[in-house]
């Protein structure tokens, strides 16, 4: 490590991160540093859109978190995975382009957080994003981030849409532009036929900028503070233990289970949850590890006896092999889906005034979320609640920054997120039902068997878990609970902010890698000002 002096220092080079090296690099008269646990991102899985489906097997680029047993899902414990490389989860998730619905915004700022409603973001998302279909007020063409249509859709995506008009709801052909309602195709983050991830987008084309450091397999252990300010970050890299400087700030972008942690270990937390692990406190901010929730998710899966799903048999093993070869030389085909292509936004009841039910329909069979091996083929219908009640919880579980922290999403403990997701499982069986998709194949038994309320409800605790997006546990706000103001500067420590999903006050309508990227080119502004 050459310099171990810079003017800022990012620390997780996630979505968030990878947003901020390039937004603050872009001024040559300021030295950057961007700090990941991981290695780089490197590997053909990643950039193969179709290799999320092999991601689980990759430990080195995915960590594999879990849970404390949850009470709402019958004791289990959830999955966790979080991206651990450069672009961090935005390199191994499912690269689906979704910001949300403008109310979820406006919500942010009616909390307390001014310079957040939808009509200052949206100037956000626009700059990010460069559009290669769609070209209209609600878009952006000349930003980093490439969103496209796939190339080529799964027949039976389209027969999905078709279904879902059949069973009474709109075709949406933009669940980014004036209404997020209905069924439609997913755009995605994908470029020439490869992921195309935020290290991509803004990584990747500014590394070699001489005031940019970016730094892989280091572990931030702890931010060190003298009289009231943020000076150091402590890591270790290649089992040295070395402090690094910060002359203007140190921002967290370790995501919403990391920056809670990495805040702890600093001494910035619940004063009694650190006394108790032992850590002197800096800064007593209760609210740290607070207010975790995520989207959960259930999915329901069909046997359909086609070849045109993924699926583990002699013939579609073939065609994969084919896809192989097709993506190996042309970057077309088979292995440049992302195997969520489709999906739609629903109302749980019919007055409600937004969507508070996602579907993401999956051309093959998942068993156990993805990680259980399956014979045959089908396709997964995911059914996700977008606005859950419950609220959860992070600690530190040890003060070895390579400890998973304890994560306790509490899951389904709100009596109303169950109400609600039945209702959400009912429209996709309706779905499903429809001739489009119905002509086709049929619901497992494994599932088909519950039709009750009692006996769905059971189902549902047996079988839901995360669909991949934890937020809120450094929310921004005024009240007493808050981590970070408006401005995402940590609330009695200066030179330090956090910028992630974790500030989130509240979750999105909707997968949430766009809104961080969003939060982070939002953020470079307001620390440059």
């Amino acid at each position: 490590m050459s310099n171990l002096e810079f003017d800022y220092i990012v620390v997780g080079a996630g979505s968030a991160g990878c947003v901020l090296a390039a937004r603050l690099s872009e001024d040559p008269s300021v030295q950057v540093a961007l700090l990941e646990a991981g290695p780089p991102d490197t590997s053909p899985l990643i950039h193969c859109p179709a290799g999320i489906a092999a991601m689980p097997l990759l430990n080195s680029v995915l960590q594999s978190l879990e849970t404390v047993p949850q009470v709402g899902l019958l004791g289990r414990k959830g999955y966790q995975p979080r991206g651990r490389t450069l672009g961090g989860s935005s390199s191994t998730n499912a690269m689906i382009y979704v910001r949300g619905q403008p109310a979820d915004y406006d919500q942010w700022a009616a909390m307390g957080n001014p310079g957040w409603a939808w009509s200052d973001v949206l100037p956000y998302f626009r700059k990010a994003e460069h559009n290669e279909s769609l070209c209209d007020d609600w878009h952006g063409q000349n930003g980093p981030l490439n969103v496209a249509d796939l190339q080529s859709p799964n027949v039976f995506s389209k027969r999905f849409v078709e279904a879902g008009v059949q069973a009474g709801f709109a075709h949406n052909p933009d669940f980014n532009g004036a209404g997020q309602e209905g069924v439609g195709l997913y755009q995605v983050t994908h470029k020439n036929g490869e992921r195309f991830s935020a290290a991509k987008a803004y990584l990747t084309p500014n590394i070699k900028r001489p005031n940019l450091q970016v730094m892989t397999d280091v572990t931030a252990q702890r931010v060190l503070l003298q009289s009231g300010v943020a000076r150091q970050v402590q890591v270790q890299q290649a089992g040295k233990t070395l402090s690094l400087t910060a002359r203007r700030e140190i921002i967290l972008s370790a995501g919403a289970f990391q920056s809670p942690a990495l805040l702890m270990r600093s001494g910035i937390g619940p004063g009694a949850h650190l006394q108790a692990m032992g850590i002197a406190t800096q800064c007593d901010l209760p609210g740290v590890g607070e207010n975790l929730h995520d989207h959960p998710d259930v999915v329901l899966v069909a046997d359909v006896p086609s070849t045109e799903l993924f699926g583990v048999s002699a013939l579609g093993g073939l065609k994969f092999l084919q896809g192989m070869w097709q993506w190996r030389q042309h970057r077309k085909g088979l292995l440049t889906t992302n195997f969520a292509e489709a999906g739609g936004f629903l109302k749980s009841v019919p007055d409600l005034t937004q969507a508070d039910i996602q579907l993401h329909f999956v051309v093959a069979k998942l068993v156990n979320h993805g990680r259980t091996p399956f014979w045959g083929h089908g396709y997964s219908l995911h059914v996700c609640l977008l606005q859950p009640k419950s609220r959860g919880t992070v600690r530190l579980a040890s003060t070895d920054a390579n400890a998973s922290p304890l994560i306790d999403p509490k899951f389904l403990t709100h009596a109303n997120d169950m109400v609600n997701m039945l209702a959400g499982v009912r429209h996709a069986r309706r779905i499903m039902a429809s001739p489009a998709l119905s002509a086709h194949g049929h619901e497992v038994a494994s599932s088909a068997g519950a039709q009750t309320d009692a006996q769905l409800t059971q189902w549902i605790r047996r079988n839901a878990d995360t669909i991949y997006h934890p937020v809120g546990t450094c929310r921004m706000g005024q009240d007493a609970m808050a981590v970070v103001d408006a401005q995402l500067r940590v609330r009695g420590v200066q030179g330090l902010r956090v910028v992630d999903a974790s500030v989130m006050p509240c979750i999105v309508s909707g997968n949430t890698n766009a809104p961080t990227i969003m939060l982070a080119e939002k953020a470079a502004d307001l620390i440059r000002a």
